[in-house]
């Protein structure tokens, strides 16, 4: 392998390994996680959720479909780097407007591939979360070892002003004509929603739309009288990176906004809100990042496969009285969603937007649009 293929991962642990620059030139690093999902890479790498974190994929092949640029969740490619175990020579789908290479190269992200991704994620999963720095400029094992220990982490980090829009925007756009009738909210009446943008997903905006929505996204600095000019119905909190108890801005503007309109938050939304009713949050050993989590809705008795990214938690032992815990993951049995009894506000920590079930977990975006009515 010549100089200009290489790239070398450093663990603040004091491994490095060594493998071949599949991504663009540089280094960066963070949070070392790791993504359980067999597809999805595109999806992963532009969801904001995954700021400030260098992601592994566990799947031993990656990029064998290329990138279709329809399916990007963002605008922005948001990853510290990215890690894989094979790199598909070649890709194959109509669809792809390039290559997975090319594309990191395009979007600024430094990847690596011929690394024993197994080994990392039994070490994640062993010693919990770990900073890494990936490089294709410096190979020396003692530099990389001290800037992975230097690396920021996302502990007290408010990543979600730093990947929210700027300014307030309207989004129509909604699914297919293809798309399942039955996952449409009932009554046609559109209602005004505001969306705190943390972070958000196209594919949550879409399912907003679908249900029924009128959806004006707002910057996550927004303040609960300024989301009020805009008239909604209900209000939503997105997903977005980083930790909850760091974004003081949101945290009181949902304070302000409580018993005020009916309220949903979705992951860091979910989150944020916990903090404001009363409960605490804290970093997990090595998170959920993946799309096989098993969840129970204790509303329903249900099961669903469940999408989720997040490094932080709510504290089960921290639930006031007034919370009311609506859904537990089947993994670990932490806190998977909830809903306060006596004002109109409800939450789940994972992404009813993705499709791992496929629709398991859509009907919360109905459930959430059939309140209003």
């Amino acid at each position: 392998m010549s100089d200009s293929d290489r790239a070398t991962l450093a663990l603040e642990n004091g491994w490095t390994l060594t493998g071949r620059s599949v991504g663009a030139e540089g280094e960066s690093g963070g949070d070392l996680v790791f993504h359980t999902g067999m597809s999805g890479y595109h999806e992963i790498l532009t969801d904001p959720s995954y700021s400030g974190q260098a992601v592994i994929m566990t799947y031993p092949l990656i990029g064998n479909y290329g990138v279709a640029a329809e399916d990007a969740e963002s605008d922005g490619a948001w990853p510290e780097a990215f890690i894989v175990r094979e790199m598909a020579s070649r890709h194959s789908n109509h669809r792809a407007t390039s290559s997975l290479p090319e594309w990191l190269r395009e979007n600024g992200i430094v990847a690596i591939e011929g690394v024993d991704t197994r080994r990392l994620t039994r070490l994640v999963r062993t010693a919990g979360s770990l900073r890494c720095i990936v490089s294709t400029v410096d190979h020396d094992a003692d530099s990389l070892v001290d800037k992975a220990r230097r690396a920021a982490s996302t502990d007290g980090r408010d990543l979600a002003s730093t990947v929210s829009c700027r300014a307030p925007y309207t989004f129509e756009e909604g699914y297919q004509d293809s798309y399942p009738a039955h996952t449409r909210a009932s009554s046609a009446e559109k209602k005004r929603l505001v969306v705190f943008d943390l972070g958000v997903k196209r594919n949550i905006l879409r399912s907003l739309v679908h249900v029924g929505f009128d959806v004006t996204v707002v910057p996550s600095s927004t303040s609960a009288e300024d989301a009020l000019a805009h008239d909604p119905d209900a209000v939503f909190f997105s997903n977005g990176p980083g930790d909850p108890a760091a974004v003081t801005a949101t945290i009181d503007a949902a304070s302000d906004l409580v018993g005020k309109r009916p309220i949903f938050g979705i992951c860091l939304g979910h989150q944020i809100l916990s903090i404001v009713l009363g409960a605490k949050t804290a970093k997990m050993p090595f998170g959920h990042h993946g799309a096989n989590h098993p969840v129970r809705d204790l509303l329903t008795g249900r099961v669903e496969i469940t999408s989720q990214n997040h490094s932080f938690a709510v504290v089960s032992e921290s639930l006031p009285d007034s919370l009311e815990l609506t859904h537990i993951n089947l993994n670990d049995g932490t806190v998977e969603g909830m809903r306060h009894r006596t004002e109109a506000i409800q939450t789940v920590q994972y992404h009813p937007e993705a499709a791992p079930g496929p629709l398991d977990s859509n009907h919360l975006f109905e459930r959430f649009r059939s309140s209003l009515d």
